[in-house]
């Protein structure tokens, strides 16, 4: 073959795989080239007798069943392959898990039971001879505007006197390394620290409990939190709160 078209186009051409353009210029070609013809021409018998010997011969249905049967069970073999190698991975993936949220809880108990024990210890703290207030008075006007200065935040400061919880006067202390207001109510001889200091986000402390023989009951609004810690009742502690929330 001399021809170099005789070669790959040729090819082309007698499967169908040339575009209408290509085959047209193939066949103009081969008008005038003795070689493309002649190559063209034992291609075709050559393909024509192969098709016309009947060397294709078609598989057994058995045989074609056993295939099956076999390509079927090498599937759920590897499905179940996958499976089982899937198990150790869930099961380590769950045991990471379950570390990371006791974990997070751990430390969420921990920095609630320090909190809740730094509030229960400033209350006993306070009930000390001359501990329980830096300012004594029972006069809204005249605790307010003491913290002024004293603090980035002024306390909202309420005289409940008429309600069974007169305000006894306020004072600084500190918890857990921060300044915070502390404002006293009294109830039947019992002193009620009320602690306020700013706080973007809820801390870790239990919304109320009882540590020591003293309850405790935490709230936040906006950027506040508010801890009431005392000897009195619970529900004492819930009565004052709503009279502050409101």
């Amino acid at each position: 073959m001399n021809c170099e078209l005789s070669g790959n186009t040729l090819h082309g051409y007698l499967d169908g795989e040339l575009d209408a353009v290509r085959a047209a210029e193939f066949e103009q070609h081969m008008a005038g080239c003795g070689d493309c013809q002649r190559s063209l021409s034992i291609m075709s018998s050559l393909r024509e007798g192969l098709h016309q010997a009947d060397l294709y011969q078609g598989a057994p249905s058995r045989l074609r069943s056993r295939i099956a049967d076999d390509l079927g069970s090498q599937t759920r073999s590897s499905t179940a392959k996958w499976k089982w190698l899937l198990i150790p991975a869930v099961s380590l993936a769950l045991v990471l898990i379950t570390l990371r949220v006791g974990s997070v809880l751990t430390h969420y108990r921990t920095d609630s039971n320090r909190l809740q024990a730094e509030l229960i210890d400033a209350h006993v703290r306070s009930l000390q001879p001359g501990h329980l207030t830096d300012v004594q008075s029972t006069d809204q006007h005249t605790v307010k505007p003491w913290f002024d200065g004293k603090l980035d935040f002024i306390p909202p400061v309420e005289d409940f006197s008429r309600q069974g919880f007169p305000l006894v006067g306020g004072r600084l202390d500190v918890v857990e390394g921060r300044n915070v207001a502390v404002l006293v109510y009294g109830r039947r001889k019992h002193w009620i620290n009320l602690f306020v200091w700013p706080e973007v986000t809820p801390p870790a402390i239990s919304s109320e409990g009882s540590r020591q023989g003293y309850n405790w009951l935490n709230w936040h609004e906006g950027e506040t939190q508010f801890c009431l810690v005392s000897d009195v009742s619970s529900g004492d502690l819930h009565e004052l709160q709503q009279l502050i929330r409101h």
